[in-house]
């Protein structure tokens, strides 16, 4: 299925996953929407791409309701955007534990409710392998894996005839993880690489091909994908 003339909604789509979502899909042909939070990284990647950008904060109803007054009916939706504040269990402030539901979870409700899809378009989340693989210090954001997960299933059936689909990455070298020192950075990918069957970590060009996947396949719906490069079977 091609995307030619079709319209598609990257939400997070100013970088990472989201950004190379929204690369393919208009070098695939189609019409792309990047919402994100940063206004400027909006302005920046929608003008590179020949692409619209709506600035958009998913942690604000108001915010998630007037990107899709703005973009009426669209065909697809796209949802990687996510500000992830973990720790020790303990300890992990209820403030970072509310704003990381607020992005992951919370956000990607608000924009399941407030888009308004054509039948046979679709709608994909992105979780984690945490939600199956949990490590310390991540209680949270493997809760919100898990969830997204359950909530992909649930909405393949109540917003049907629109398809819902979710991809689940492991370990994926993104800007998430730029505050990190470089070498320190580069240290841990080489030793999670060494532990994977494919021998690297994953890039977002990789997630966003698994997700273009879904976006085309009109017989996908509530199927959720582990792309983790083997990390589940080591």
């Amino acid at each position: 299925m091609t995307l030619a003339g079709k319209k598609v909604v990257v939400v997070g789509g100013s970088s990472g996953i989201g950004r190379a979502v929204a690369e393919l899909a208009k070098k695939d042909g189609a019409d792309v929407i990047i919402a994100s939070r940063n206004a400027e990284r909006v302005k920046a990647m929608a003008a590179k791409l020949g692409a619209t950008g709506i600035p958009t904060d998913v942690s604000n109803d108001e915010s998630v309701a007037n990107l899709f007054r703005s973009t009426g009916p669209v065909d697809h939706v796209v949802v990687t955007a996510a500000q992830l504040r973990s720790g020790p269990f303990k300890t992990v402030s209820m403030d970072d534990v509310r704003a990381t539901f607020e992005t992951k979870f919370w956000g990607a409700w608000r924009v399941a409710r407030a888009a308004e899809i054509r039948a046979g378009g679709s709608l994909t989340l992105v979780s984690g392998f945490l939600s199956l693989r949990p490590r310390p210090n991540s209680a949270v954001v493997s809760a919100i894996n898990g969830a997204l997960e359950s909530l992909t299933r649930a909405l393949a059936l109540e917003l049907a005839p629109v398809r819902v689909n979710c991809v689940s990455p492991g370990i994926i070298d993104t800007p998430i993880r730029a505050n990190m020192a470089e070498a320190a950075r580069q240290d841990m990918l080489a030793k999670i690489a060494a532990g994977l069957p494919v021998g690297r970590v994953g890039q977002a060009e990789d997630v966003a091909e698994q997700i273009l996947s879904f976006v085309r396949n009109g017989f996908a719906t509530g199927s959720i994908v582990y792309l983790e490069g083997g990390g589940l079977i080591v």
